[in-house]
């Protein structure tokens, strides 16, 4: 008779808290994320086992907020349940990402609809993979000259072609247009600048007024 203490309402109240109790949780283990992405940082060890002296700085840096808020100590690391404790390789990779994801967003809507220039560079990541990393400059909104980074990709190879599928590609994720683009800048590499069939003249066929700049810029 009594609703309050009916099973339904029991479920509702510990749904709420857990709700919240997660919400917090992951507050604290965005905090140390963005600490590590401001310092450019790494994340995670090779042991972060609980009888690893170093758990990598990702898990030291959330383990030293516990240890200093008291707050934070409620609510992390052994306080939260085992399946839920915000912290595994995976779900900082994760985090991670909607940080990039939400950072790209706020970059595209400060140029907004305005002409940019593209800056790229290709080179091989550790597994030798071949990759391309794109950088847009333009001017913002108060009037002064930006340069950020959009993304990297992996390329089949570093013909003009394929560099230039995976500008598009970057582009077209953030709802950007080559049609846009008033300028490029590459280093010395003949697939980049060549007048045949370097890079810069492949972009220039679709967009004349994507005019080469002498750069030497370098992502590596």
């Amino acid at each position: 008779m009594n609703q309050n203490l009916s099973i339904t309402q029991s479920l509702a109240k510990n749904s709420t808290k857990a709700s919240a109790l997660y919400k917090t949780r992951l507050t604290y283990s965005l905090r140390c994320l963005r600490f590590l992405l401001r310092q450019g940082l790494a994340f995670y060890g090779h042991d972060e086992s609980e009888m690893s002296d170093n758990k990598g700085n990702f898990k030291e840096l959330l383990l030293w907020l516990a240890e200093n808020d008291k707050k934070a100590k409620k609510v992390v690391l052994k306080s939260a349940p085992g399946n839920n404790q915000m912290n595994a390789p995976s779900i900082q990779r994760e985090l991670i990402n909607c940080c990039a994801k939400e950072t790209t967003k706020l970059i595209i809507e400060d140029f907004g609809d305005e002409f940019f220039v593209i800056l790229a560079d290709e080179s091989s990541d550790i597994s030798q993979q071949e990759q391309l990393a794109l950088c847009v400059r333009y001017v913002c909104k108060q009037g002064r000259a930006c340069e950020r980074f959009i993304g990297i990709v992996h390329v089949e190879d570093t013909f003009a072609l394929s560099l230039k599928k995976a500008i598009e590609s970057l582009l077209m994720e953030h709802s950007l247009s080559l049609s846009k683009v008033r300028g490029q800048g590459y280093d010395g590499a003949s697939n980049m600048r060549g007048e045949i069939n370097g890079l810069k003249t492949v972009v220039m066929n679709d967009s004349p007024s994507a005019y080469y700049i002498v750069s030497d810029i370098n992502f590596n």
